[in-house]
């Protein structure tokens, strides 16, 4: 028998699609929760068909529902609101990230559920949260990154960049796996539930803080410096002499100094007024590119890298996803496991917060409602029932 795990016995009911709500349920199911994925008959959650990149199933969807159960429910339709009842009198968690006003249009926001259901949390996702003059405003990822200013920081001098991955999305359903942590908790003290609210812009300008510190009272913010670092150098990509791309963070002087020496066999740079300092690097890192890409022009990766690793200086490879995929590290590390989906079996990736007492939850991703019958049996619906409810098309 394993060890238990955190959140076995908790039931998580889930009205959700794209990412922000499926990544933070996906957390909550990978320490044990029962996540029920409440989706549309026949479609499903529309982030199913993102792609067909995973042997014709979505990498989003792919990523964010393993371990839950799919139980396709019409909202819209009278019956649905009996099905939700009963799923809720046996649930400790509700989140949704339906359209603005959707979840309350059901009947299913907290004011409405809490008489009924004292000790349910419910979990909220949106854009912008509840109030305020954005409530009603679609919000998706990339929006969400212009409006949060993070654009405006990420990229080229000449132009604003994407985040590669939806970091919007992922930073909300992080903020609402925690904050559904501490709910839990709370009412293990006041034995009643709370609701969280959790919206998307909140979540990236917490992450925003530095910058928006460094623009302080209207001081300039940091400059788009690339994959480079703003406001510290030599800290980012340069290229090595048989093509490939070795990425340097050096923080402090005494760390300089051993780079001049010891790395570019320069040790006169250290002192050259124009470097003596992190700001004049800063200020003249073009330079000091120039006389860093010469160094390493001679140079392979592997040769860069064992210079960099007997100084000491922190160093990376730009991998690409082969790269990440084939990673030494994970490999050693065994972050690798496979589960099961509606494509076969496939890798999968362990939570990264290990922890020696358990082992975190790692079932299959659901067929669109490969688990509706079995759902609504347990909530007491006899087969003579759920067969009414397919052919009604409430399930």
């Amino acid at each position: 028998m394993s060890a238990p795990r955190p959140l076995d016995g908790i039931t998580v009911v889930s009205l959700e699609h794209a990412i922000a709500a499926p990544f933070c349920t996906r957390q909550l199911a990978d320490m044990g929760a029962r996540v029920i994925k409440v989706e549309r008959p026949g479609v499903g959650d529309f982030a199913r068909r993102y792609d067909e990149r995973v042997r014709g199933q979505a990498s989003h969807f792919i990523w964010t529902n393993r371990s839950k159960e799919s139980l396709t429910l019409d909202l819209k339709k009278p019956e649905a609101g009996e099905i939700m009842q009963r799923l809720l009198a046996e649930a400790d968690v509700l989140v949704q990230n339906l359209a603005p006003g959707a979840a309350a249009r059901l009947g299913l926001s907290f004011e409405a559920l809490s008489a009924r259901f004292p000790r349910l949390i419910v979990c909220d996702i949106s854009g912008y949260g509840e109030g305020g003059p954005y409530q009603d405003k679609k919000a998706y990822d990339l929006l969400i990154q212009s409006e949060s200013g993070f654009l405006s920081v990420t990229g080229t001098p000449e132009d604003p960049v994407k985040a590669g991955c939806s970091i919007s999305d992922i930073a909300a359903g992080m903020y609402a796996y925690s904050g559904i942590l501490n709910a839990l908790l709370l009412r293990g003290k006041t034995g009643r539930g709370s609701r969280i609210d959790v919206s998307m812009l909140e979540s990236t300008v917490e992450w925003m803080g530095y910058p928006m510190y460094y623009a302080f009272e209207d001081a300039p913010p940091p400059p788009r410096a690339g994959a480079a670092h703003a406001t510290i150098y030599p800290y980012g990509p340069f290229p090595v002499g048989d093509g490939k791309t070795i990425m340097l963070g050096l923080q402090n002087e005494r760390e300089w100094k051993v780079f001049c020496d010891q790395v570019l066999c320069q040790p006169g740079l250290a002192t050259d007024s124009r470097f003596e300092s992190n700001s004049r690097r800063t200020a003249n890192r073009d330079s000091l590119r120039q006389l860093i890409v010469q160094a390493f022009a001679a140079l392979t990766i592997d040769e860069v890298t064992d210079r960099l690793e007997a100084a000491q200086i922190a160093n990376a490879r730009v991998n690409d996803m082969k790269g990440v995929w084939e990673h030494p590290q994970l490999k050693a590390r065994d972050n690798w496991r496979e589960i099961d989906s509606p494509a076969g079996r496939i890798p999968s990736f362990l939570p990264p917060a290990h922890n020696n007492a358990f082992r975190p939850r790692m079932d299959a991703v659901p067929a669109v409602g490969e688990n509706t019958d079995a759902v609504l049996a347990s909530l007491g619906y006899a087969p003579d029932d759920v067969a009414r409810l397919h052919a009604a098309e409430v399930v």
